[in-house]
């Protein structure tokens, strides 16, 4: 995907990207190259890549935002940007923190965040199960990319999101099949299905689903459990 491709199917979701914004996703492609360097951020590093598969793949979420009124978003496990930087990037005014339990990886997003010139962006150090104890219903929407699978990551995001808030996944091409198995999990933890939205990103036409849930009712106090009762049982 080149920059004016991006560009157009940006302005499809509904985005109208400013020189600003487009300076700033630039940087945050310089940065991740750089930095990738010195720790494994990712193995996608082509510039035109990086638009299509990470920038581009992410914003994919905007059309799952403009229903909700965010002014505070949590990205667990999202250490790497993604989604958060580009959110970021979109909608300056919302408060981001993103939660991630390799330092290096917060390092980096606080690095980025100072080239960037992001007002209201947090990185916080820390793991998804521990940081709840402080910011329990706190966020308006969590969001989690590529992190573990549906059933897992319900446990760890949804006790973050506030009544009436949202927890949204980015998945790839299993996205129905994880819903499906975190059904019953998702409603034990307050949490109900309320779209899931299946599409092929453009030029590679690789599949991806974006899985909306909301919070109707609150989470169980004993949840999230440690991470390894987590893994080892999920609900």
């Amino acid at each position: 995907m080149d920059l004016e491709q991006f560009i157009e199917y940006c302005y499809d979701l509904g985005i109208e990207l400013t020189e600003k914004q487009l300076d700033q996703f630039e940087k945050f492609y310089q940065i991740l190259v750089e930095e990738n360097k010195k720790m494994n951020l990712t193995g996608i590093t082509e510039r035109e890549d990086v638009y299509l598969k990470h920038f581009y793949d992410c914003l994919t979420i905007t059309e799952s935002l403009d229903d909700i009124t965010v002014k505070k978003l949590c990205d667990v496990g999202g250490g790497a940007g993604f989604p958060s930087v580009p959110i970021k990037i979109v909608y300056p005014n919302i408060e981001v923190t993103v939660v991630d339990s390799l330092e290096k990886r917060i390092n980096f997003l606080r690095k980025v965040s100072n080239e960037l010139e992001f007002k209201k962006f947090k990185a916080v150090h820390a793991r998804a199960e521990d940081f709840v104890k402080e910011y329990r219903n706190y966020y308006d929407v969590v969001t989690a990319r590529a992190v573990a699978r549906l059933n897992i990551l319900s446990e760890l995001c949804l006790p973050l999101t506030k009544m009436q808030g949202y927890f949204i996944a980015l998945k790839g091409n299993t996205g129905n099949d994880e819903m499906n198995e975190a059904k019953k999990g998702i409603s034990t933890l307050g949490g109900k299905h309320i779209s899931t939205n299946n599409f092929t990103l453009p030029i590679e036409e690789s599949s991806r689903s974006i899985i909306k849930i909301k919070k109707v009712k609150e989470t169980p106090n004993k949840y999230p459990r440690n991470f390894g009762q987590i893994k080892k049982k999920p609900l």
